[in-house]
């Protein structure tokens, strides 16, 4: 196996609680970011891989999670932030097929990376306690 490597990749809301996601490869749809290059700092690389893939610019509010991918080809350690979107104009670019913004119904239904959805809830409750998306609607 080869060694590990660190990733990063920020989890943005919008004002109806959509979050951004990109098609990438054969995985489906996930968070977008990438791997850490020699020398970057971790929330210089999530904003660099958002600019990239997405074509916003970004500002780490915080850390949302951490986990580990291992496969037989590959040991990712993946720490995912919560950003908020400043400017830029989305577009999908770099290695994203597709990027839009989605309700977590719809991601539900959608072919993802593997335990999306779960993140994608967490980072929704911890970005609404930060102020970074509305809370609940009543009811």
């Amino acid at each position: 196996m080869n060694k590990p490597m660190i990733g990063v990749a920020g989890i943005a809301f919008d004002a109806e609680c959509r979050v951004l996601l990109v098609k990438g490869d054969d995985r489906g749809w996930s968070v977008p970011g990438g791997r850490l290059e020699p020398d970057e700092r971790l929330v210089d690389a999530c904003v660099r891989e958002l600019r990239e893939e997405t074509g916003l610019e970004v500002r780490v509010a915080g850390l949302a999670e951490v986990f580990e991918r291992i496969e037989p080809d590959m040991h990712y350690v993946i720490l995912d932030y919560l950003v908020e979107v400043v400017g830029g104009t989305l577009q999908a670019g770099d290695d994203a097929l597709e990027v839009g913004w989605f309700s977590l119904a719809e991601v539900a239904t959608m072919q993802t990376t593997r335990g999306l959805l779960g993140v994608l809830e967490r980072a929704l409750a911890s970005a609404r306690a930060a102020g970074l998306a509305p809370p609940p609607a009543p009811g």
